[in-house]
């Protein structure tokens, strides 16, 4: 299978999130939760009991596109993010990944030089060609309003679980690689981040509107570090995207970046920075203020699944806070499994009672 044929671009007429991320301020502003598919919904455990293994269904474009789409049915977000993994990048480039119940993913470890001859960037077309199938449906299938988020894991992240062969808390085996051997741990993130390029750029020629680039482990690097493999290759992602398509914006989500965080703005140029939970909404506001980035996040996952009077007050105070500047209501992190899917649903009323 080849590259998806270019989709015409529709009409963005009255997406709220692409205009919040073009610097306009919106009130009320436009919600989606990252993780908004997935386990806590009971639509999505029937159709993933009928899938098999996890990758699975983020290979089958009818399936990932049906659950992509529930949580639009019940709730209409303003935004759809595609179904699919950040994974899904290692295991084109040849790199096996499997999902081990209740345990995550597991990878084979890339420890030295050698573990590099196991991917291949020349084979990354047939996995990447199903995913961006889903694009095309989805495109097709959702509301005109409502903007299509493709996305992929920044070259960082991903590089810690195609080093450490599993998630870990500290990443210190991709950490000491890059210590131990500086040349065999950049062209790994220099391999990813090529394939990286590509499969974005798929995502769009397919029909999506916008990218997010995930940086979830960026939180443990020191300064130089940080620079090195969290700001540099997602600078090099998003010059090269915006070169070939200049009118898609970039969320970039450096999950604890901290006070890195302007500086990953300024030298990456992203249109949206994605804020975890720990983000102070005043520095949030500070840091929109300061660079004019659009900014996303940071209510607590666990704030959302225990509901009630604290959830409603912290809403409150994230919609205060961030009133008058460009602002896409969303967590600091991904929905947990144990929501109640009434706790979304009181959350995206609150919401939109903002504007009556």
């Amino acid at each position: 299978m080849g590259a998806p044929a270019q989709v015409s671009p529709s009409s963005t007429e009255g997406r709220k999130l692409l205009s919040v991320l073009a610097g306009e301020a919106i009130w009320p502003p436009p919600v989606w939760l990252m993780r908004q598919a997935g386990r806590y919904l009971p639509e999505y455990r029937e159709v993933r009991a009928t899938a098999g293994g996890f990758l699975d269904l983020c290979y089958n474009p009818a399936l990932a596109a049906e659950v992509t789409l529930q949580p639009i049915r019940r709730y209409a977000f303003d935004a759809a993010i595609l179904f699919s993994d950040i994974l899904v990048v290692p295991d084109a480039l040849g790199q096996a990944v499997r999902f081990a119940e209740g345990e995550g993913p597991r990878l084979d470890p890339i420890t030295d030089a050698a573990g590099l001859s196991r991917l291949d960037l020349g084979a990354t077309d047939e996995k990447f060609s199903r995913v961006c199938e889903t694009v095309q449906r989805l495109r097709q299938d959702l509301p005109s309003e409502v903007t299509l988020i493709g996305f992929c894991g920044a070259p960082w992240t991903v590089a810690t679980y195609m080093v450490g062969g599993q998630g870990s808390s500290d990443q210190a085996a991709a950490r000491t690689l890059a210590y131990r051997d500086r040349a065999t741990f950049t062209r790994l993130i220099d391999i990813v981040t090529e394939a990286s390029i590509d499969y974005l750029d798929r995502q769009v020629r397919a029909g999506a509107d916008c990218l997010q680039i995930f940086d979830s482990w960026a939180g443990n690097l020191p300064d130089g570090e940080f620079d090195a493999w969290v700001v540099a290759p997602t600078r090099r992602i998003a010059a090269e995207l915006k070169r070939r398509h200049p009118s898609v914006p970039i969320i970039g989500f450096p999950r604890g970046a901290g006070t890195n965080a302007e500086r990953y703005v300024q030298q990456t140029a992203v249109e949206g920075l994605g804020c975890d939970t720990a983000m102070p909404l005043q520095q949030m506001r500070a840091l929109s203020e300061a660079t004019s980035v659009a900014v996303q996040g940071n209510l607590d996952p666990l704030l959302l699944a225990t509901g009630g009077p604290a959830l409603e007050a912290r809403a409150r105070e994230n919609l205060e806070a961030l009133k008058g500047v460009p602002f896409i209501f969303n967590l600091g992190h991904g929905i947990i499994p144990q929501t109640p899917p009434d706790n979304v649903a009181r959350l995206i009323d609150l919401i939109r009672a903002e504007g009556n």
